[in-house]
């Protein structure tokens, strides 16, 4: 298909294709005589990923870095597209209630939630986190590939229940020796159970846990109120520690 082809099927100006070309984000298949772009099914298959990927607001740069990882999975990057567009889509959903409220009650309808996108947010940090090249991703997906559902919904509960237990001590220093060695046990489980948890990989779980975001409110739901901030502070303790 001619460049004008393509434009006229997606709806993206040829001024973009053009752009895409020269930043190597979407090649043309091939060049006529003349040098005009062809672009073939493939390259209609990126575009397709690279308007995905825009919807949802990632940097081009991004996108092609994404794109370009040799062990990117399509269908993967698919399913996970799929839910944050979902949650894009509940969150729009939202946004349109509070104003059919305050258009019914007037300006006073104080509701403040539906600009609440933490949960978008940190399902787009998951995201990018599994669309990773890490050595760690991929012993996790090692690990998780034979498991049953029932098994890795076990194996869920365990971890929640090993960060609950700081809500026991969370009243306490959170340098004290039974907070770090409950630091060290919930390290030896991940690695255990999902992958090899390095010093640096657990520091960056305590900051998710602390961050105030779903992580955090299913902990302090488990835990008690305070539980994540506790944990995410013990575990910054034992890393900076050692």
């Amino acid at each position: 298909m001619t460049v004008h082809e393509v434009s006229k099927l997606t709806g993206v100006s040829i001024r973009t294709l053009q752009y895409y070309d020269e930043i190597g984000l979407l090649h043309p298949a091939e060049h006529t005589e003349a040098g005009y772009r062809l672009y073939d099914e493939a390259a209609l298959e990126r575009l397709q990923q690279i308007l995905l990927f825009r919807e949802l607001e990632f940097p081009l740069k991004e996108i092609r870095r994404i794109l370009d990882r040799p062990d990117f999975d399509r269908n993967r990057a698919l399913e996970q597209q799929i839910q944050m567009l979902t949650l894009k889509r509940e969150h729009i959903d939202d946004l349109i209630r509070m104003a059919q409220g305050i258009r019914m009650t007037g300006v006073k309808y104080m509701c403040f939630e539906a600009f609440d996108t933490k949960k978008m947010e940190e399902y787009a940090r998951e995201a990018r986190t599994s669309w990773g090249t890490t050595d760690a991703y991929r012993e996790f997906e090692t690990r998780n590939s034979g498991r049953s559902m029932a098994e890795l919904k076990g194996t869920g509960r365990q971890l929640m229940a090993l960060l609950a237990e700081f809500g026991a001590m969370k009243d306490g220093d959170a340098a004290a020796p039974e907070a770090q060695r409950q630091v060290k046990r919930l390290q030896d489980f991940i690695t255990e159970q999902y992958y090899t948890c390095t010093d640096e990989i657990l520091a960056q779980l305590g900051k998710m846990y602390g961050s105030g975001g779903e992580f955090t409110e299913n902990i302090d739901r488990a835990g008690g109120a305070g539980t994540a901030a506790f944990a995410a502070e013990a575990i910054d303790l034992y890393c900076r520690g050692k």
